[in-house]
């Protein structure tokens, strides 16, 4: 019975996701980020970023729609700066994590992302962080540029796994968000999400309404972590947010 109820509402909510809500987010993503730049350029970089991620997530979330819980706020605080890294099971974990974590973040983007028309301008605007490792002056000229941008509680999300879960189960962390916190000296920021996989699976447009949740953990000092013992941190990180998931992450 119940899952027949669930098929009528999933046929029943199509015409309401296609005719509206798609074309609504791809039309508020253009608005938002117009908006976001012009209020970074006019007033300031956090009022900007807070028009073009907080309330661009919450508009998209309300209008999805996407129930929202968040666990172990006490654990951020908002005047220290982080390194977070999270898992990744969708496309809403961004609007999850940029509209209910409650800090200001900002995104580290490649360098070749400079040259996109329209993002690498609008991206600078904003305050994200392009980084380019192509030899070792020019990335500890971009680590001292990142350096100086990630202070008084701004703070930078990183997707350790590279790529969206289809299953759900935690994949394997790659280096780069480890490094970047060891390099720059900012304690790690791991969180969980579970539940954006039911909203819209990885690789789909199956948007469905669902209830989402974030879990905080507590953060990582890195000072007692360096190159030498990185797959430590990596493996510790990795502990941290599959503890909080339904699915046993594979060592």
């Amino acid at each position: 019975m119940a899952r027949s109820f669930h098929t009528l509402l999933y046929y029943l909510y199509q015409p309401y996701k296609w005719l509206f809500l798609i074309p609504f987010i791809f039309l508020n993503t253009f608005f938002f980020g117009v908006a976001a730049v012009v209020l970074s350029s006019l007033v300031s970089q956090r009022i900007g970023s807070y028009f073009g991620g907080v309330i661009w997530s919450r508009v998209n979330a309300f209008f999805t729609p996407m129930f929202v819980t968040v666990t172990g706020r006490k654990n951020v605080c908002k005047h220290t700066s982080y390194v977070i890294i999270s898992n990744h099971q969708s496309i809403y974990d961004i609007f999850l994590i940029y509209g209910w974590l409650g800090i200001d973040i900002k995104w580290i983007m490649k360098k070749e992302a400079r040259k996109i028309p329209g993002v690498g301008f609008g991206s600078r605007k904003v305050g994200h962080i392009f980084l380019d490792r192509s030899n070792s002056r020019v990335a500890m000229e971009s680590l001292n540029e990142a350096k100086k941008r990630l202070v008084n509680g701004i703070s930078v999300v990183f997707f350790p796994e590279g790529t969206r879960s289809i299953t759900g189960e935690l994949g394997v962390f790659k280096r780069g968000a480890f490094k970047i916190a060891i390099d720059l000296g900012l304690p790690l920021l791991p969180i969980t999400v579970t539940g954006t996989k039911e909203i819209l699976p990885a690789g789909t447009l199956n948007i469905f309404p669902g209830k989402a949740k974030m879990i905080i953990h507590p953060s990582i000092d890195i000072k007692k972590y360096n190159e030498n013992n990185i797959l430590e941190l990596i493996n510790h990180a990795r502990e941290i947010i599959g503890s909080s998931l339904p699915y046993e992450p594979k060592p």
